[in-house]
């Protein structure tokens, strides 16, 4: 019995699954919505993107062929009346294996370990030279207080009991107002030093990483917009505002080896290239694994030039030659290569594709553990919160590697210059 199967046993034991027509309908165990699966001479057809992009039987074609098979049986009691009793299907609970001593040491030191390694990468960052002015915020404590801020994930103002005591630790040289803290993590200036410490904070895990995925993810923001529509009648919605987490994730450790922060609206291929180069700087790229949204010809012949491997999706309306380039560039020859292994050899490109899944694993943890929603309300405050989430997160992985695979414990190197901070005078 597969994952599919299992899964499909579970909704069909759980869930509501309704039937009208020769439609059945199937809620998704991710989002409120619900798949519409139909039965042919092959088999159950859904309308999910695994059916789609796999074209054999899903879990929730699974899940339906379950209800469809239930029997309802016919007893006699022993007193000659009979009564009828359907026969459900149990859920299967699926497990992994977990090594719990190691899990519960990472655990139980984690905070202790966070603040020295946080600690450790905010000194890597060189110190800017000040000619004139206010004493400004030494920019080790910048990063330092808005890190470990984000991390408490508990208001300024509640944050201030743990900032005293990493004072008292001697982790930062003065226990900060809260309002210095919010001014540390709203300073634009900072913003290119926190993308290269998301970077320099994952760099200690190119021992164990190989092969990576992309994708994006939201995180809600304390604003409203009022998109208008003319599908619901030309009337306005509300709904919550968001900026987008564009990362490329170690499939491994879950780290993410590199990070860009993007409007609601912006597009996903266009960051796969960046995200790309930067993070092959640091790590040794094998393979690299992406949905269907990324599937171009630019970032195929990236990832081949990069040398790694793209098991990328693609969409229906791709084509193996290019008419308008048909030679026999390494950029050409990588499209080929990438579209007979998707439309040809399907088991061996799922294979590898199936390392995509955990890059939705990484921020599913994320969220879980920072929250998916910004507290911050200014556009340069929520994008560096957002980055210094990613910082906190990757911070987490490799003090769990530590323990779980061994990792030394990381040096890290910040080569991004601070410029003069120009909202940390005290």
């Amino acid at each position: 019995m597969d994952a599919r199967e299992q899964k499909g046993l579970e909704i069909a034991a759980r869930a509501r699954i309704e039937k009208r027509g020769e439609t059945w309908l199937v809620p998704s165990q991710s989002s409120k919505g619900t798949y519409r699966v139909t039965m042919d001479d092959t088999g159950p057809r859904c309308t999910c993107p695994d059916f789609e992009l796999r074209g054999v039987r899903c879990k929730h074609g699974y899940a339906v062929e379950i209800v469809m098979q239930r029997e309802t049986v016919t007893e006699t009691s022993p007193d000659g009346s009979s009564q009828a009793t359907v026969t459900e299907t149990a859920a299967v609970r699926v497990t992994y294996p977990q090594n719990w001593p190691a899990y519960n040491q990472a655990q139980t030191q984690e905070k202790a370990l966070f603040c020295g390694l946080l600690r450790d990468l905010a000194v890597s960052v060189p110190e800017p030279e000040q000619r004139r002015g206010r004493p400004r915020i030494p920019i080790a404590d910048a990063i330092f207080c808005g890190g470990f801020k984000v991390y408490s994930t508990v208001s300024s103002r509640r944050f201030m009991t743990d900032l005293r005591e990493a004072h008292t630790a001697g982790l930062v040289s003065k226990p900060w107002h809260f309002n210095s803290v919010l001014n540390c993590i709203d300073d634009e200036t900072l913003t290119p030093v926190l993308n290269d410490l998301v970077t320099a904070s994952a760099a200690s895990l190119r021992s164990v990483e190989s092969t990576f995925a992309v994708d994006s993810t939201g995180f809600g923001v304390q604003q409203y917009y009022r998109p208008f529509t003319a599908k619901y009648g030309g009337q306005e919605l509300e709904s919550r505002d968001w900026l987008k987490l564009d990362a490329i994730v170690g499939t491994k450790t879950n780290v993410i080896a590199a990070a860009s922060v993007t409007d609601r609206n912006a597009n996903d291929s266009p960051q796969f290239a960046p995200l790309m180069q930067v993070a092959s700087q640091n790590f040794d790229i094998q393979t690299v694994a992406a949905d269907r949204a990324y599937g171009s010809r630019v970032n195929v012949a990236m990832a081949a030039h990069l040398g790694a491997s793209p098991y990328i999706a693609l969409r229906s309306n791709a084509r193996g030659v290019n008419t308008r380039s048909p030679g026999r560039s390494l950029d050409s020859t990588a499209w080929r290569w990438l579209w007979h292994m998707y439309n040809l050899r399907r088991d061996d490109f799922l294979a590898k594709y199936h390392a995509r899944s955990n890059v939705e694993s990484t921020f599913s943890a994320m969220k879980r553990v920072f929250d998916d929603t910004l507290r911050s309300k200014g556009r340069v405050a929520r994008t560096n919160e957002l980055r210094l989430k990613a910082i906190a997160f990757n911070i987490v992985c490799v003090i769990h590697s530590m323990f779980e695979l061994g990792v030394e414990t990381p040096t890290f190197a910040c080569t991004q210059m601070a410029e003069p901070a120009h909202k940390l005078n005290h």
